[in-house]
């Protein structure tokens, strides 16, 4: 059985998790954060998620992990079968990942300590949002899927993107930044209505407070030090 190396309160986890559960690949869950002497054994840089296969495969980075879960289990395709379509679901995850999710993660430090992001790097942010909230205006159909008829793996993707946009992004720039990609809130609003969306969410949600507790006691360390 696949064993999913993680915590449910990370985005990039959940992608995974979404992915194995909507293609019905059974696997368990081992409950680990970033940096950890344990993780680093299954992710050469000690990030989450990892994944390891019942041969002793590791492997690590979500999208990796989802392209090699592909491969691995064709069964309910997550992936159109033509090559340009293919390319067009992954250039959707790529700049949501870069153009969304990453800025956004800059913000983080001051939502976790209750401050505001300096000005300068709000700016940054807003101008880098703003590239991809006009790249993503070009190329998500929302018909009703986001690259059009087929669910694939850039609904997944950038519904938990969307995570740390909305939580984040908003919050510190007081910007729906969804509103801003037509058809987005919409979208994004029926999956998380989908069962395994629930399911996923549910999960984070119960594993927030051990994780709020790991990340303070990370902070502590660091000024103790």
């Amino acid at each position: 059985m696949i064993t999913l190396h993680g915590f449910a309160a990370s985005n990039y986890y959940n992608i995974v998790k979404h992915a194995l559960l909507y293609k019905g690949i059974p696997f368990q869950e081992d409950l680990l954060y970033a940096g950890s002497d344990d993780l680093l054994t299954v992710s050469p840089v000690g990030k989450v998620p990892a994944i390891t296969m019942p041969d002793g495969f590791n492997l690590s980075e979500s999208s990796v992990i989802c392209d090699f879960l592909e491969e691995t289990y064709p069964e309910k395709p997550l992936y159109p079968t033509n090559a340009a379509e293919r390319a067009a679901v992954r250039q959707i995850m790529k700049i949501a990942e870069l153009y969304f999710e990453l800025l956004c993660r800059r913000l983080i430090p001051y939502v976790f300590s209750g401050t505001q992001a300096p000005n300068a790097i709000k700016e940054e942010v807003r101008q880098v949002l703003s590239r991809g909230i006009i790249a993503m205006n070009r190329l998500c159909k929302f018909s009703p899927w986001i690259a059009g008829e087929q669910f694939t793996m850039a609904d997944i993707y950038v519904h938990h993107v969307n995570t740390i946009v909305s939580a984040f992004g908003s919050t510190q720039l007081e910007w729906d930044v969804l509103a801003e990609v037509e058809g987005m809130k919409e979208w994004n609003k029926a999956m998380s209505k989908t069962d395994i969306a629930q399911s996923v969410q549910a999960d984070s949600q119960a594993n927030m407070p051990e994780f709020m507790q790991h990340v303070a006691a990370q902070i502590k360390a660091a000024n103790a030090g």
